[in-house]
């Protein structure tokens, strides 16, 4: 189970459900729940955030570039990080061979795609 906060539920279902194609399990006062490909996400809205500096949800995916281009198309924007040689799309490539892309999330939460090197 994974946990986000944000401060308003109804802007946040739009993005989680129709931004980002995740499928609500269940709505309450007190947390949207969606099925993040197995994984349940807790989306629980709170008075007051402060997003952290870093990821706080990612996604690993088989396609970066196809996965970056689907979400770009739903007016998403890819993060550019001063010091990260990072792509026109915002795919940085990894010492170790994975591609990361990060994006926020309408309260500013930091999340990201990455695709790991085939084994």
């Amino acid at each position: 189970m994974a946990f986000v906060s944000v401060t308003d539920s109804a802007r946040a279902r739009a993005f989680y459900e129709a931004t980002l194609g995740l499928p609500l399990v269940e709505e309450s006062p007190f947390a949207l729940v969606f099925d993040a490909h197995g994984t349940s996400l807790r989306v629980t809205p709170v008075a007051d955030l402060r997003p952290l500096g870093s990821t706080v949800l990612g996604w690993a995916v088989p396609d970066i570039v196809e996965a970056v281009n689907t979400l770009t198309e739903r007016g998403i924007v890819f993060e550019h990080y001063e010091g990260l040689d990072q792509d026109a799309s915002g795919i940085w490539h990894s010492p170790g061979g994975a591609a990361v892309a990060w994006f926020r999330d309408p309260d500013g939460n930091i999340l990201s795609l990455t695709q790991f090197l085939a084994a």
